[in-house]
């Protein structure tokens, strides 16, 4: 699942541009993205708000068992990290 501070419309074609298969939730006014301090302010194109990049491996009783959290929306997690993290949930 992915969170974003664009609209529904954009959020949508983002997701089809690239392929994306999973949910993508809009925020436009940053609530959920603030509530976890995950706001990267004027981080975005022109100085816009944007979510601070992370990722998060919940388990299946919304505990987090994992995070990634970078500065440089460019840095994910690779492949290989999010799979050694989820070992836990075993």
């Amino acid at each position: 699942m992915a969170i974003s501070v664009d609209d529904p419309a954009v959020t949508e074609d983002l997701k089809k541009k690239a392929g994306y298969r999973f949910t993508f939730l809009s925020d436009p006014k940053a609530e959920v993205i603030r509530a976890y301090d995950l706001l990267h302010k004027a981080g975005g194109e022109g100085g816009r708000d944007v979510a601070r990049p992370a990722e998060f491996l919940v388990d299946r009783n919304r505990v987090v068992r994992w995070k990634n959290l970078t500065a440089d929306y460019r840095v994910r997690a690779r492949p290989e990290e999010l799979l050694e993290a989820t070992k836990v949930l075993r």
